[in-house]
């Protein structure tokens, strides 16, 4: 017998003190992937979400892609013969707390304030695992459909070993509708379906003027210092207007949605008086036009600098890449730009440190139907955003590869003021209950 809608509901309220509960104790686990000195808390938090599962009755078991890889929990709970087959994704490692005297309450001790449950990995995304669990325990042993689960444990270090996971467990993993617990609502209130990622490409580029220092005093004015010359190369990737001016590379359309300039001031921490770059729509210089930003600068401090002419500088790129575009023709593109605009003959190297493939979602057919209707109800009648997304999750573009003929469903907790990788990282715990309300009538739905 299908689930009413006002039973689900009820039983997410009954169940929610406990969810709320396993969260907390896993927000206490400083499962760092990041960090080698704390790679025995990743394991921690393994063994404590694949604990949460079992206790749901999943067959769930940690995996990894070779001896010593990071630990993947993967699971299986069957629903009626026949029933279609979901895989739940989320995943339990997290990023580091950074200097922990940015935060107002100790990073890895849950903490409410005004309405949000502050904590590294209260919203990214060990709440996502929340998510699953509590779907979970508001069917019990009356699951509409046979879920899966694939909970990583190397998000937050690009997923190096997911493309392996995958081929080795894919028949583990199989499924008709892929849900994606790792992203966020359009605001609060307001619901979203995350419709398109940018994908990414990190370059290291390096500049040399001199095969040693010297003397600026003696040579200033004749031999070009590095600094000097990467600036000028790093200058000629955007035009006067902020547009990004390398040639070749793939943009498009984005949604029609409304972005408010006091919200989009808000939420960027754009300091007062600075003005945005490119042109164009705002969605689509955020979602579906690509971008580029300097983020990494390898050259001498200032303080404690000398009269020295730099011989060599180097810079990390980090090119956002539009739904469309490939690394491949990305990359080329880049390099062609660099190779171009190099000034004074100065000897320029390039390295590639990692690429991922941006994503347009298929948002047709029935998980889609599925998915809008669950998450309207959840919300009271409000209809999901259909949303892009700047940043990037490139594995998606592996589930695709591996399962081409399932539909993938992008959702999440975080919410605008989420402050997920930052200081003050926080779960509003108002909009969480809908989001577990959300998952529970998109699986009742699924299995109609």
């Amino acid at each position: 017998m299908t689930m009413a809608s006002e039973e689900i509901k009820a039983r997410i309220a009954s169940v929610l003190p406990g969810v709320r509960k396993d969260l907390e104790d896993l927000v206490r686990i400083q499962s760092v992937s990041a960090d080698p000195e704390r790679l025995t808390e990743v394991e921690r938090s393994a063994e404590a979400t694949a604990a949460l599962f079992r206790a749901e009755g999943v067959d769930a078991r940690i995996v990894r892609a070779y001896d010593g890889a990071p630990p993947a929990v993967i699971g299986e709970k069957r629903g009626p013969e026949g029933a279609p087959v979901v895989l739940l994704y989320a995943h339990h490692d997290v990023q580091p707390e950074n200097d922990p005297a940015d935060w107002d309450s100790p990073p890895w001790e849950p903490t409410e304030r005004n309405g949000r449950l502050y904590g590294r990995g209260a919203a990214d995304d060990k709440a996502g695992i929340m998510t699953h669990v509590a779907a979970l325990r508001v069917f019990g042993d009356d699951l509409p459909v046979t879920v899966r689960l694939f909970i990583e444990g190397e998000e937050e270090v690009a997923s190096a070993t997911l493309p392996q996971l995958l081929q080795q467990y894919l028949e583990d993993l199989r499924a008709d509708v892929i849900v994606i617990a790792d992203s966020g609502n359009w605001d609060i209130g307001v619901p979203a379906l995350t419709t398109s990622l940018r994908g990414l490409v990190r370059v290291n580029v390096e500049v040399r003027t001199l095969t040693h220092a010297v003397h600026q005093g003696m040579w200033g004015g004749l031999v070009p210092d590095a600094v000097m010359t990467l600036a000028r190369l790093i200058a000629s990737l955007h035009d006067d207007d902020g547009n990004l001016a390398v040639e070749g590379l793939v943009s498009g359309p984005a949604a029609d949605v409304d972005y408010p300039e006091d919200r989009l001031r808000a939420e960027s921490g754009v300091a007062p008086g600075v003005e945005w770059i490119g042109s164009g729509p705002k969605v689509e210089r955020l979602w579906t036009q690509p971008a580029l930003s300097v983020i990494g600068l390898d050259a001498p401090k200032v303080d404690g600098s000398s009269n020295t002419l730099i011989p060599a500088a180097r810079a990390r790129l980090a090119l956002r890449t539009a739904p469309g575009e490939t690394s491949a023709n990305a990359v080329a593109c880049l390099q062609q730009h660099l190779e171009k605009h190099v000034p004074w003959g100065a000897q320029l190297s390039i390295h590639v440190v990692d690429t991922g493939e941006p994503i347009a979602l298929d948002v047709a057919g029935p998980a889609y139907d599925a998915a809008r209707s669950a998450f309207t109800e959840a919300w009271g009648g409000t209809e999901p955003v259909d949303m892009g997304v700047g940043g990037s999750i490139p594995f998606i573009a592996e589930f695709l590869e591996a399962m081409p003929g399932a539909s993938v469903l992008v959702t999440g907790v975080e919410d605008p003021d989420t402050r997920a990788h930052g200081a003050n990282e926080g779960l509003h715990l108002a909009e969480f209950e809908k989001v577990l309300v959300a998952e529970a009538l998109l699986l009742r739905n699924l299995g109609v």
